[in-house]
């Protein structure tokens, strides 16, 4: 591109800032953090700093370093600055962490033990490697599962951690996983490879080990300047500083009080530290809101205020006052899809488009109760960041099993869970079934009981049989017990709910709220059969196309949008801030939870209504529910408060009475001795309201059903 001969599109681009927003453009030089609060123009203040340096001759597009976090931020960002300049901006650095990562360390690949052509493994190959490691070690996979090994490896490298710098206070669980970090380390190198990383903490590598490509690179990048500053990790905030060092012109945008992704590394401290970090900085803060009314911003910031880990700052607006956050309460989780359902038809009526409507979950399986709402009322509508409901990997399993149990034949939901949790059934028995079932024209479950009596061998043939008599016996119980109550049963019998809880990805934990939401989901029907007509009605009715469709997402998910009307809905104790986070990370998770309420109240423009129930079904039954603390948290000025029997009231709800859930039956205790018809004896080592882990002395580790075992 020539610097000499550009020429704007819109000769007045500066006039169109405000005055924050323009300080932020114009200060090029030196260390600077832009605190950009929710709707303030981040993106025009990033495009417009960088136009205006490469128009004033500051530097040359190959000398400008910018960070995105994801490759579509990137083309955006790219093409507004193009559209600025009134020509393409080549060669100029930009993308994500890891794109321009892989980029610089190609070159010098031989100086961290790779050649130029290494590959990038996706996770299943990384897994895959994991379960290699542990195998020829001879190191159990129960007691350390290889997802759970994989993330902490990757967590140490978020951390920027080689296998030599992890020390005791950055161990996690024994001395063995460092040697098995060394071991996966090692592997990746024969294999001419890398995982995403390694991207940065090779380059880390380079940069430390060979003084002179640091320079190399410290001299090119005059200018950097990285996007969503509060979700780096520590890696990613180590090499900024080290190719920053040089020319110190670093512009770091970010907004603290939307930090929500701890739990996959981003480390908030990047930012608050900032100034300590880079002595001399420059903190500009970007204030004024272009999305939302004063209402609901002061609804937003009210809450957030509560937080001590932040920078602080106040959005405003010149935006008219707008109407006050609702906050709603209802009678149970059936009564608040009513209510919302009820609301959006009356949108609808008064000419709102579905798309300018969000419903914001904090939990996925709070999704259900929606669906089934919505298609009742034929409202059309999307979920978004992951499949509808009854579309989820783990809900389609358990359905296998419930249509096994129903239909024997089935064939296609046993080939979907014969081996699923895994039982030793090998591909090579898989297509033998298959073979007998074309040859004799019968179903693949009939095949695979042929199988067993004609081909079958050891193990293979006893994991068959087990299988079906586990099927026969879930089938004889639906004689005597509930429906709901066998779905339990089979779940836990199968191993699919162990499979879940042994499993230490970070969606694990909201597919099993999932399988508990299934199981309230099949008690609102008279029997198995009825509920699985219903789920293919729901299935077909999902296949209509519809342009104009109403958003069901995820709070996290909805980071970046912004809609007309927000519903957020569940904002009770235990979901809202989550228990989950509570337990795990104590005040910090509290925090990064009022967060997620600050986000999802300032993704609306027009309107906002909080809700929460009295009651709510979980797995044990109905329990009560106590209103979220951030609903006290939001300033009275600010919000109206209805509650449940229609009543405004002026205060909010400081508690309610709260009746515990009823207790279970029995009276078993951890470490009773019990005895089961089919599993034997065994110890009681964990309780779940009237689920009981048990250790059986052959059988190994189950969850049974309090009323199926008697004190031995």
């Amino acid at each position: 591109m020539n610097l000499a001969n550009k020429t704007l599109i819109d000769a007045d681009y500066l006039a169109s800032l405000n005055p924050a927003q323009r300080t932020a453009a114009l200060e090029t030089e030196g260390p600077v953090l832009i605190l950009a609060g929710a709707g303030t123009g981040k993106t025009r203040v990033l495009t417009t700093r960088l136009a205006y340096i490469l128009q004033n001759n500051l530097a040359y597009p190959s000398q400008i370093l910018a960070v995105t976090f994801t490759n579509k931020a990137a083309q955006e960002m790219r093409e507004r600055i193009s559209h600025l300049l009134g020509s393409p901006v080549d060669n100029m650095w930009i993308g994500t962490f890891h794109s321009l990562a892989v980029r610089m360390l190609r070159p010098h690949a031989e100086l961290v033990g790779l050649q130029r052509n290494f590959t990038i493994l996706d996770s299943d190959d990384q897994l895959r490697l994991i379960k290699q490691i542990l195998r020829a070690e001879g190191i159990d996979e129960q007691k350390n599962p290889p997802k759970l090994v994989l993330s902490i490896i990757s967590r140490w490298k978020d951390r920027g951690l080689t296998p030599e710098k992890i020390t005791s206070s950055e161990q996690t669980g024994s001395h063995l996983l460092i040697d098995v970090y060394k071991q996966y380390q090692e592997r990746l190198k024969i294999l001419n490879a890398a995982d995403f990383g390694d991207l940065l903490l090779h380059c880390l590598t380079l940069f430390k080990e060979n003084p002179f490509v640091l320079e190399g690179y410290q001299q090119q990048m005059r200018y950097l300047l990285v996007d969503e500053y509060q979700d780096t990790n520590i890696s990613q905030y180590l090499w900024l500083r080290l190719l920053a060092q040089q020319s110190q012109n670093l512009c770091c945008v970010g907004d603290d009080d939307q930090s929500i992704y701890g739990w996959r590394g981003a480390e908030i401290g990047n930012i608050l530290k900032f100034e300590k970090d880079f002595p001399g900085a420059k903190i500009i803060r970007l204030e004024q809101n272009y999305r939302s009314t004063p209402q609901i911003l002061g609804a937003a910031s009210g809450l957030i205020s509560k937080n001590s880990s932040r920078l602080g700052k106040t959005l405003w607006t010149n935006d008219k006052a707008g109407e006050k956050v609702l906050i709603r309460g209802t009678w149970d989780s059936v009564d608040e899809a009513r209510f919302i359902g009820d609301e959006v038809e009356t949108l609808q009526r008064q000419g709102s488009p579905l798309g300018s409507i969000a419903i914001l979950v904090r939990a996925s399986f709070q999704t259900r109760e929606f669906e089934e709402r919505f298609l009742k009322l034929g409202i059309p509508y999307r979920v978004i960041g992951g499949p509808r409901f009854y579309e989820r990997l783990e809900i389609r399993d358990a359905l296998a099993y419930l249509r096994l149990v129903i239909q024997p034949d089935d064939g296609l939901a046993f080939e979907r869970i014969i081996n699923t949790p895994r039982r030793g059934i090998g591909t090579t028995s898989i297509q033998n079934i298959h073979i007998i079932a074309r040859e004799q024209g019968i179903s693949l479950p009939r095949a695979a009981l042929l199988f067993c009596e004609t081909g079958a061998k050891g193990a293979t043939r006893t994991a068959i049989h087990k299988f079906f008599e586990d099927i026969a016996r879930w089938r004889r119980l639906l004689e005597t017990e509930s429906h709901a109550e066998v779905t339990k049963i089979i779940l836990d019998e199968s191993g699919y709910t162990t499979m879940w809880r042994e499993d230490k990805s970070a969606d694990a934990p909201g597919r099993l709220e999932n399988l508990k939401e299934l199981v309230n989901a099949i008690e609102e029907f008279e029997s198995i059969p009825g509920f699985l007509e219903h789920v293919s009605l729901v299935m077909e009715n999902n296949k209509q196309s519809q342009e104009d469709l109403l958003s069901i997402m995820t709070l996290h998910s909805a980071k970046g949008l912004e809609f007309d009307v927000v519903f957020l809905p569940g904002w009770e104790e235990g979901l809202f801030p989550h228990q989950r986070a509570l337990q795990e990370s104590g005040n910090a998770g509290l925090e990064e939870e009022r967060r997620l309420g600050y986000v999802g109240l300032s993704r609306a423009r027009r309107r906002a209504i909080v809700t929460y129930c009295l009651q709510r079904k979980m797995y044990q039954g109905w329990q009560m529910a106590v209103p979220s603390r951030f609903i006290r948290e939001i300033p009275t000025e600010h919000a109206t408060l209805i509650q449940p029997n229609g009543n405004e009231v002026d205060a909010r709800p400081s508690s309610y009475s709260y009746t515990p859930p009823p207790a279970p039956a029995h009276t078993f205790k951890n470490g009773d001795r019990i005895f089961h018809q089919k599993f034997g004896y065994g110890d009681i080592i964990d309780i779940d309201f009237d689920r009981l882990e048990i250790e059986f002395e052959h059988t190994g580790t189950k969850k049974i059903a309090a009323n199926f075992v008697l004190k031995a």
